[in-house]
């Protein structure tokens, strides 16, 4: 039994045969409509979601699968103060999968470790959210063609985004990426992260603070919106929230071919006019959402193998 608690957990290889299944799955969705018949998603999430929650939702359903969960921490036994570790032991007697997230970094690892049913990470505080990573890495190699010999630009909040985190973690390991990262002094990348994933495996970067001097190399822009709910004080939110606006203005530098990622909710980062550029994706990437997920679902629960792609 295996559970997904990083993109790190699969090697290059597993992640690449992943989204081959993804890609078929978007292509011949009808082939997987009964794959999960009489199995069951649990989603426990302890933190308000629309996209991740309904998306995994949304995958086991057009599995032929079933559904059970929450969607806050106050509607589950952790109002009454039952442990990680306990909802996770009666959860693995109701479902056969489960995807959690947790505002506690960790907290899907700990389940994990006491749980008889495949966990996944479904974002975790600050730390990890592999399945966006996986959708990103969907969403690039779909539209590029590729995940190596890419420069990518992750913009806004550097220092609280788990989706830059991860997706980070996960494209140091193709050939030739290039990262240039956008953010005020504040909200730059964690020490962690440049010290011990960037500078110790020797990945080209460079740190800017505005957009309009990275834009004309960039092969994808990742922008991200700067998280309230991660501060400690609301000054220091007002002060950073506007920071950066993507508007046409701005796109006027970018190459005809670069594509424009959010992993969502946006709040006024990327203005509604950027909507209609062919170069946005990020609707598009939460469609993927769902076909990586499906996929995901079906390779933990070890169903993957009954499918040729």
């Amino acid at each position: 039994m295996r559970h997904l608690m990083s993109p790190l957990d699969f090697s290059v290889s597993e992640i690449d045969r992943l989204l081959d299944l993804a890609n078929d799955i978007e292509k011949q969705p009808k082939k997987y409509a009964h794959a999960c018949e009489g199995k069951k998603i649990a989603t426990c999430f302890y933190e308000p979601s629309t996209r991740t929650r309904l998306s995994f939702e949304a995958a086991m359903l057009n599995l032929g699968g079933s559904v059970l969960g929450f969607s806050s921490a106050n509607s589950s036994s952790a109002a009454k103060g039952e442990s990680v570790s306990d909802t996770i032991r009666i959860i693995s007697c109701y479902a056969d999968i489960c995807a959690m997230r947790h505002p506690k970094e960790g907290a899907p690892l700990v389940a994990s470790e006491k749980s008889k049913i495949p966990v996944i990470n479904a974002g975790d505080g600050g730390h990890q959210h592999p399945t966006q990573t996986l959708t990103d890495l969907l969403t690039i190699r779909s539209l590029k063609g590729r995940l190596d010999n890419i420069t990518i630009g992750l913009c806004g909040d550097l220092k609280f985004g788990r989706t830059v985190h991860s997706l980070i973690n996960a494209l140091i390991r193709y050939d030739n990426v290039k990262f240039v990262l956008i953010s005020p002094e504040e909200l730059r990348v964690p020490d962690y992260i440049r010290e011990d994933v960037l500078k110790a495996n020797d990945i080209e970067f460079e740190e800017v603070e505005t957009l309009e001097e990275a834009m004309p190399e960039l092969d994808v822009l990742y922008m991200t919106r700067v998280q309230k709910e991660r501060f400690f004080n609301e000054e220091d939110y007002i002060r950073l929230k506007d920071f950066y606006i993507l508007n046409k203005q701005k796109l006027a530098e970018a190459k005809e071919d670069m594509l424009i990622l959010h992993p969502l909710p946006r709040v006024n980062e990327i203005a509604v006019e950027v909507d209609d550029d062919p170069r946005a994706c990020y609707f598009k990437q939460a469609q993927y959402g769902v076909y990586v997920r499906m996929a995901l679902i079906l390779t933990l629960l070890e169903l993957d193998k009954e499918f040729d792609y």
